[in-house]
């Protein structure tokens, strides 16, 4: 199993990186996502939004490996717990199935993608760098939950 980030933009702030590298180490092989950030469409004056996606979507597919469970990372997705998210985990695991997380650029994601599913982290729409943190973290989370470490405390019965 190979868990992988694809993330339009390429100029993270500092905080960023260290956090998605802090979360990430966390994680033991072959669990530890790897991020690959991809360029955004050039975004000249007069351009346009639909445009700039579509392109962006066609380096997002040509960086997705064949097989490979693709998870968009979407508003409009469904929500999950952290729980939720573990059980998945497991259920990935099992099955030996590769990841692939798409997070979109600043405008969102292409419309006419086709993921397996679409995963709403909140309600809120978050600005893409701050995607990237809060993935890492939840994938952190849901790998702690399985592995019976004390940094999830959830719901107590």
């Amino acid at each position: 199993m190979r868990v992988q980030v694809l993330a339009l933009g390429t100029r993270m702030p500092r905080w960023v990186q260290e956090a998605v590298a802090e979360y990430s180490a966390r994680i033991p092989p072959p669990l530890r996502p790897m991020w690959q950030s991809l360029p955004l469409a050039s975004r000249r004056p007069g351009g346009s939004v639909a445009r700039w996606r579509a392109e962006e979507g066609r380096r997002l597919q040509a960086a997705t490996p064949q097989g490979a469970e693709v998870i968009a990372l979407d508003v409009r997705g469904r929500a999950l717990g952290s729980e939720e998210l573990a059980q998945r985990l497991e259920d990935w695991r099992e099955r030996g199935q590769d990841l692939v997380f798409w997070i979109g650029g600043p405008d969102g994601l292409d419309p006419g993608l086709a993921p397996s599913w679409r995963w709403s982290l909140s309600p809120l729409t978050l600005a893409h760098p701050v995607v990237r943190v809060v993935l890492a973290e939840q994938w952190y989370r849901a790998w702690s939950i399985q592995a019976g470490l004390p940094y999830h405390r959830g719901e107590k019965e």
